[in-house]
């Protein structure tokens, strides 16, 4: 038994032997090539296993390892390596400064450039992180990531977001960024589905002026995905998801109504069986919905040595929370590239799409829907409560219901390029770039009658008489044709290009339309021809034709990699001007000064840089008719004693008319601390638009109906800084984490009129105009009464100037500020009272990756605008539901309010009363994956496989009591709060799964 023991001590102290001679201890220090300073915090594991160390506080570290571990060192902001460690017991390594980022190509615009050599101010967001939004259109997946481009988005289906970059540069022209995919150049891009897209570059500044009179208000770049050398990958992305109302206004109920109507409109009956009733009807929940949206795509994608190719399906639906609205869309595109030779290379990108809305007139319905008494029912034994016969507004539902109007937009777009390369460092590159739509966009009316048949009780006056059906039927064709010369050397650690090239583009676009009434209510029916032809309600035709011919040159030059200049000019010539030819340079210089040899022994910067850019850039989107005059034909004038008919200008137009010029000055700062772990930039923007557009009064006699031309006479003014900062890292247990964050702060002004009228816009009912834009103020200012507070009795209105008939005003009524001291309050006495546009944005962004989970969190919000809430604004009867919060509120005279009066009348003017706090912050997005391990992959065959669950506009913090402060809109007209469509939160389920 002795024996048997020895035995086994043996084999143990010879199997503990064999493991400390299979494990070593290895010791060393990490430190950067650039400057030999140790780096803590270095990763230090063995490949293939969890056992791992960290270096210290001088970079050395201490690991035990097994026989024939091989080491990986790793940290953010450097390059990694591995080294087998063999028989050594001191390993040293030099870790290199992580310069992928710096190296990264980014497309500025006929040609790319490394991040590194760019002078001017380019953002950039990569494709994987726009697919991350359940949204239809890219630009709504950019919200919150980009540092001086703000985004308002609608929950409408199928609605293009509004995109400003830095501010509102016209007040008349246009206010929106040119788009250019894949070369073709558009101002719509809601025909791409999010998954084809390999990133998005937005120009900021002076860089987008080799756009030249198109790129006034920045240039979105889009390029899609292409096909790579290597075996054939099948990707497949999908997810669905419930889209709800993201805030609902709480609307009086039967109670708070009555207590309301007994001031209102005392003599109104409310107890008028069947026309009410005792119940509370919330026309919201009547008219809105859980909409159910999805978005599918398929992708095949490989190549051989002499071509590569990319396909993908995408179908996308959305509901819509208003009944009766919905949208599907298809896409396709192909992308394709082949090598003739080793010199010429031939690609296409080619994309389709098809979409299909049921559309919803929101501008007739919406406010009805505030408006709506809620003691009349919405619908019984499928006849509709007659609100119109109680004396409010017509039934919302009834006018969902009556109308269809179905809009069907077919897209071809795409390009077909040749590029040839002669020599290695030449590049010639010819392209034919087409956008071709088809719109048919045609609305039913259903006829109904104010009888029994439709209403619970019949009267009123909501009828449609006759049917009606209405059909427009429109194509256009863009084209553009693409001829450069690109020339790109370099000579040690000297480089420069030089491209030369022309660009000749024509649009052209028709349409013709028509009504009929007494069409068939059988929708296999709805034709023109089936109408009564003795009422044609109206025929129509138009279209329109636009040309342009432009030369573009750039020069591009590093010198010892470290100063950077950049300089191009464009010229253009348009059909929309007398004036054809304009001209629109532009000059950029950079210094990376963290490649100086005074920085070499600093451990402070990683990389630093300077830029810099001026330019010139043009805005001509006007109507291309706009400086030509026209006659009418068959005016009456009475002459040699009689009646004839004859022709008269009757629209004095500025034959001189020109595009408006922005110049534009950009200061830049550029940074990576900490291994860069930390990078940010800082930018200063000054923004000038002259000879913008406005209106000057001419005299009588010259005939204009409205005695004003339209002319270049304005300037506006956008000066800001944005400030961007981003840490990335990767801890020591495998948790890798990132967040970021830009601000922007912009001071919009019109700086000079010129002798130009002041522009009034915003119309709210019976308020008329609220915003105006003038010298000194942001375009779109509010301009309305100031309300100071309630009067709260007789003697307080006898000693103060009333605003309307004094014998009118009663306690409880609103107090206005007598501005101009004349003792009347009327409309001089108006006041300019802030604005829609922001004074910053914000967006903050974070993402967290740990054993296969992912999460990602993005914030949005503004601070510093007003919106005007136009819905409690706007009223027309005195039967007009109103918010639960105002009616307890209200001035009563059992509740002295400073606040709220007694009563919302059509007599109320526009004042600073329904002004409120644009400011919110956002949850905009949140996300939360996970990456099946690759052992499951490997069994299944897949290459990539994910699930994730994700919201948009998960919470939101306002301090507006209305839907949203979001509110988009012309640059005269935002932020009005009357018809909007309601802003959705959205439940998504998704999958990504890769062969």
């Amino acid at each position: 038994m002795k024996k048997l023991g020895y035995v086994f001590m043996l084999v143990w102290l010879a199997t503990l032997g064999t493991t400390y001679a299979q494990n070593q201890s290895v010791t060393g220090k990490v430190v950067s090539k650039n400057d030999q300073q140790g780096l803590p915090g270095v990763s230090v594991v063995v490949k293939g296993t969890t056992t791992g160390s960290t270096t210290d506080a001088n970079g050395t570290y201490q690991i035990s390892v097994p026989s024939g571990a091989v080491l990986q060192f790793s940290m953010i902001g450097m390059t990694s390596q591995e080294i087998p460690v063999g028989n050594q017991s001191t390993i040293n390594v030099e870790l290199t400064d992580d310069t992928k980022a710096l190296e990264e190509v980014v497309v500025v615009g006929y040609g790319t450039q490394r991040r590194r050599d760019l002078t001017g101010a380019v953002a950039q967001v990569k494709g994987e992180e726009i697919v991350k939004y359940p949204v239809q259109t890219p630009t709504q997946g950019l919200q919150s990531k980009l540092a001086g481009v703000q985004i308002i988005a609608s929950g409408r289906p199928n609605e293009q977001p509004q995109v400003r970059v830095r501010g509102v540069g016209s007040a008349l022209a246009g206010v929106s960024p040119l788009y250019v995919v894949d070369g073709v150049l558009t101002d719509d891009i809601r025909n791409i589905s999010n998954n084809d897209i390999l990133s998005i570059e937005v120009l900021k500044d002076a860089s987008a002026a080799i756009y030249g009179v198109r790129a006034a208000n920045g240039v979105v770049i889009v390029t899609t995905k292409r096909g790579k050398k290597g075996p054939v990958q099948v990707q497949y992305d999908a997810n669905v998801s419930l889209r709800q109302p993201a805030k609902l206004v709480q609307m009086a109920n039967r109670d708070q109504y009555i207590s309301y109507l007994a001031d209102a409109a005392p003599n109104k009956n409310v107890n008028d069986t069947p026309l009410t009733y005792g119940g509370t009807t919330n026309w919201y929940d009547e008219a809105l919905r859980s909409a159910p949206q999805s978005n599918q795509n398929l992708s095949v994608s490989g190549g051989g040595e002499n071509n590569t190719f990319f396909f993908s399906v995408g179908y996308f639906t959305d509901q819509g929370i208003v009944k009766t609205n919905d949208f599907k869309r298809l896409t396709i595109r192909a992308n394709n590239e082949i090598n003739i030779s080793k010199k010429l290379t031939f690609s296409n990108q080619l994309s389709f799409s098809r979409g299909n809305e049921r559309a919803v007139d929101l501008g007739g319905v919406y406010p009805s829907l505030y408006r709506a008494a809620p003691i009349v029912p919405a619908v019984v034994d499928g006849k509709y409560g007659n609100l119109s016969a109680f004396g409010n507004v017509g039934n919302p539902l009834l006018s969902l219901d009556a109308r269809n109007q179905r809009v069907l937009n077919n897209r071809l777009q795409g390009n077909l390029s040749l590029d040839y390369r002669p020599v290695e460092w030449l590049k010639l590159h010819s392209a034919f770039n087409t956008d071709l739509i088809f719109n048919r966009d045609q609305t039913y009316l259903r006829a109904f009658q104010n009888d029994a048949n439709t209403f619970i009780t019949a009267g009123g006056n909501q009828r449609q008489q006759n049917s009606q059906l209405s059909l427009t039927s429109g194509q256009s064709i863009r084209y553009i044709i693409d001829n450069t010369a690109t020339v790109d050397r370099t000579f040690g650690e000297n480089s420069f290009t030089f491209l030369l090239g022309s660009v000749t583009e024509r649009f052209s676009s028709n349409f013709i339309s028509g009504a009929r009434i007494n069409v068939p209510n059988d929708p296999s029916l709805w034709y023109l021809g089936l109408g009564d032809p003795n009422q044609q309600l109206s025929n129509n035709s138009g279209g329109d034709l636009q040309t342009r011919q432009s030369f573009v040159t750039r020069g591009t030059l590093s010198l010892k990699n470290r100063y950077l200049f950049n300089a191009s000019l464009r010229a253009d010539g348009s059909s929309k001007f007398q004036e054809r030819w304009g001209y629109f340079p532009t000059a950029g210089v950079g210094w990376v000064i963290s490649d100086e040899a005074f920085m070499k022994n600093q451990s402070l910067f990683n990389f630093l840089k300077f830029r810099g850019s001026w330019g010139i850039l043009g805005n001509d989107a006007i109507e291309s008719n706009a400086y030509i005059l026209t006659a009418g034909v068959n005016i009456p004038y009475f002459y040699n004693n009689g009646l004839v008919l004859g022709t008269a200008i009757q629209d004095i137009k500025n034959q001189q008319l020109k595009w408006e010029r922005t110049q534009q000055v950009d200061l830049g700062l550029e940074f990576a601390f900490l291994n860069n772990r930390l990078t940010g930039e800082i930018d200063y923007y000054n923004k000038t638009t002259r000879d913008a557009l406005a209106f000057q009064i001419i005299p009588a006699i010259f005939g204009d109906p409205d005695n004003q031309y339209l002319t270049n006479i304005a300037s506006f003014r956008n000066r800001g800084f944005e400030f961007v900062l981003n840490w990335k890292e990767t801890t020591n247990s495998g948790l890798g984490y990132s967040i970021g964050g830009n601000l922007t702060l912009n001071k919009n002004q019109l700086v000079g009129l010129n002798g130009g009228q002041a522009l009034l816009a915003g119309g709210v009912g019976q308020q008329g105009f609220t915003t105006r834009t003038d010298n000194g103020q942001p375009v779109g200012s509010f301009y309305m009464l100031k309300a100071i507070g309630i009067y709260q009795n007789q003697g307080e209105i006898d000693g103060s100037p009333v605003y309307g008939n004094r014998a009118s005003v009663q306690p409880g009524d609103l107090k206005y500020e007598d501005v101009n001291g004349d003792g009347v309050i009327n409309s001089d006495d108006r006041v300019y009272a802030g604005s829609y546009q922001p004074k910053l944005y914000y967006g903050i962004n974070l993402a967290l990756n740990f054993k296969g989970f992912d999460l990602a969190a993005d914030v949005y919000g503004n601070a510093g605008n007003q919106v005007y809430n136009g819905k409690k604004a706007f009223r027309y009867e005195n039967t007009d539901n109103v918010e639960a919060a105002y009616v307890s509120n209200r001035w009563t005279p059992t509740n002295a309010s400073t606040t709220d009066p007694r009563l919302i009348t059509s007599a109320t003017p526009a004042s600073t009363y329904f002004l409120e706090s644009g400011s919110f912050v956002r949850l905009n997005n949140l996300t939360i994956g996970y990456t099946i391990p690759t052992g499951l992959r490997d069994r299944a065959k897949l290459r990539t496989a994910r699930i994730y669950i994700t919201s948009q506009n998960l919470f939101t913090a306002q301090k507006f009591s209305g839907f949203s402060p979001e509110l988009p809109g012309g640059p005269l007209d935002s932020g009005i709060e009357l018809s909007s469509y309601p802003v959705t939160r959205t439940f998504a389920v998704g999958l990504n799964v890769g062969f």
